[in-house]
């Protein structure tokens, strides 16, 4: 594996950590819930047959092991977003590591639900079909500014290891 490979690794599990602990965190004190990563498991699980856009996922039929196979999905593409933010930042940033081109990163990142898991799972173009979009808008921002704090956390983590 090259280090670029153990770097993404490594810290997109860690950004990824990070990110799930500020959900719980707000899910916890403000009764704010996250994503349910069976929901993405689901269609994922439904791909194979072609099916690409649920309306909504929730009344899709059930996909055996959806919640593993969503989780384990949620952390590859954590790995992959570090791998990618990695690139982008190059060498120099990981041994200088700065906060700011992270959370931009982080941020950027929400695209992804917006544009391609939310229509897909129903919910419309940045969730627009959802009771409360600008409420779940503002959630996929916040979380996924987060990740980017979590990369930033990471790689001062992976930084302090290989130091040690």
């Amino acid at each position: 594996m090259t280090d670029l490979t153990i770097d993404a690794v490594l810290i997109g599990i860690g950004a990824t950590i990070f990110m799930d602990v500020i959900a719980l965190l707000r899910s916890r004190l403000l009764s704010i819930p996250s994503l349910n990563y069976a929901m993405v498991g689901r269609w994922l699980g439904h791909l194979p047959n072609g099916t690409i856009v649920h309306r909504p996922i929730s009344k899709s039929s059930r996909v055996r092991g959806e919640s593993a196979l969503g989780w384990a999905a949620h952390y590859l593409v954590g790995i992959v977003f570090a791998a990618v933010f990695l690139s982008l930042a190059g060498a120099e940033w990981l041994e200088h590591a700065t906060l700011l081109p992270p959370l931009m990163f982080g941020v950027l990142t929400a695209l992804v639900p917006f544009l391609i898991l939310q229509p897909c799972l129903g919910a419309g173009i940045a969730a627009r079909k959802t009771p409360r979009p600008n409420v779940a808008r503002l959630s996929s921002l916040f979380i996924h500014a987060s990740f980017g704090l979590g990369l930033w956390v990471a790689s001062q983590g992976y930084a302090h290891m290989l130091q040690g």
